[in-house]
């Protein structure tokens, strides 16, 4: 079993930087592929990016690609994403996930995870 804590959430203007961080813990943390989620009022829980369990592969979201990273330090049981150059329409709650094992072709399903952290506020304004 694993439990996950997401933190670093806040208010920012638009343009600004954000990095959230996930930490882990419970059974071996480098056995587990980790992905980010979020989900704004009135909308369905979208995928935002995932990292494989050895940091060597990554994924992300249209939306997100070139401004967020995601990366992790399993020497501290942690998974991090770097928010660049934020959007109002980023606004929403992030959510932190793992699993053991990842469909490839499921990566972006929310069904796809076990394991789910408390979820973060991120708050961008125009």
């Amino acid at each position: 079993q694993v439990q996950l804590v997401g933190s670093g959430g806040g208010l920012v203007q638009a343009g600004g930087s954000l990095r959230l961080s996930c930490a882990a813990s419970g059974r071996a943390f480098n056995n587990y592929f980790m992905g980010w989620f979020r989900q704004a009022p009135g909308k369905e829980r979208e995928f935002v990016a995932a990292i494989s369990w050895s940091g060597g592969w990554t994924y992300y979201a249209d939306s997100v690609k070139g401004r967020f990273t995601i990366s992790r330090d399993n020497a501290k049981n942690s998974v991090y994403l770097q928010m660049n150059t934020l959007k109002p329409e980023d606004t929403a709650v992030y959510y932190c996930a793992a699993d053991q094992k990842v469909a490839v072709s499921r990566i972006r399903s929310p069904y796809e995870y076990d394991y789910w952290g408390q979820g973060t506020q991120v708050t961008v304004s125009s």
